[in-house]
């Protein structure tokens, strides 16, 4: 068997963020991916959701390079970055050090941290930047997270369940600084996520994994900002949950 080098060094094609191709994974005998076929547009936000054990991080691991696949190729237009549902910040280190950190050719140390003061800026955080880990709330040090993510300036961001530890209405405000952050730095977000509702209010398209397969594909026509409650929306949340086998 041919093993495709998990992460092309081959540039995407133009408006691309990645291109994913026939990418299979397996775990000892249980196929986790199956051949998927996935192009992220440069800008897109794309979320996968599908029951536990369908291959949703898996797949985001392959990408990010973080785990490398039987079969395939993962074509990026530059490295991508991770936010995780735990903000994995360094407790030893204050909040300007952990999003300096994300630097992927770190320059001096006053420079590097001058950017990182200029992104917490961005995550409503600024006046935390020499504050320690451990006094942060959950919503705060996810903004740190997402902060140490961006200060890469990548072009395709991997998000896995963000917000799912975090409260409804703290959940909510990321949303919005999600989507504020997207629409003024412009990458592509590939976010994986349980919550159907949460994928119908952020994404472009909604991936449905099943078998290790992408078994359906839901484009959101919608128009930003989108209310979950809205009747259009509320239509798109009852097909995801019946293709997923929940009833609505």
């Amino acid at each position: 068997m041919t093993i495709t080098e998990n992460v092309s060094a081959e540039p995407v094609r133009a408006g691309e963020a990645a291109r994913i191709a026939g990418l299979a994974k397996s775990f000892g005998p249980n196929s986790v991916l199956d051949g998927i076929d996935l192009d992220i547009a440069a800008g897109e936000i794309v979320a996968l959701v599908g029951r536990s054990g369908s291959g949703k991080s898996t797949l985001l691991r392959v990408i990010g390079g973080l785990d490398t696949a039987d079969r395939g190729s993962v074509t990026v237009d530059a490295q991508p970055t991770f936010v995780f549902q735990e903000a994995r910040l360094i407790p030893w280190l204050p909040v300007v050090r952990n999003v300096a950190l994300g630097r992927p050719r770190p320059r001096s140390r006053r420079r590097d941290e001058e950017f990182a003061r200029s992104l917490l800026d961005q995550v409503g955080l600024r006046e935390r930047a020499d504050a320690w880990p451990l006094t942060l709330s959950g919503g705060e040090a996810q903004r740190v997270a997402l902060a140490r993510a961006l200060v890469a300036r990548p072009k395709l961001l991997l998000l896995d369940e963000p917000f799912g530890a975090l409260d409804a209405l703290t959940r909510l405000s990321m949303h919005d600084l999600l989507l504020g952050l997207h629409a003024e730095h412009g990458f592509g977000v590939l976010l994986v996520t349980h919550d159907v509702t949460e994928a119908v209010t952020l994404a472009d398209r909604v991936l449905v994994l099943d078998g290790g397969r992408i078994a359906e594909q839901v484009r959101i026509e919608l128009p930003r900002p989108r209310s979950h409650s809205a009747p259009e929306a509320a239509g798109y949340i009852s097909r995801l949950l019946a293709l997923l086998g929940v009833r609505p």
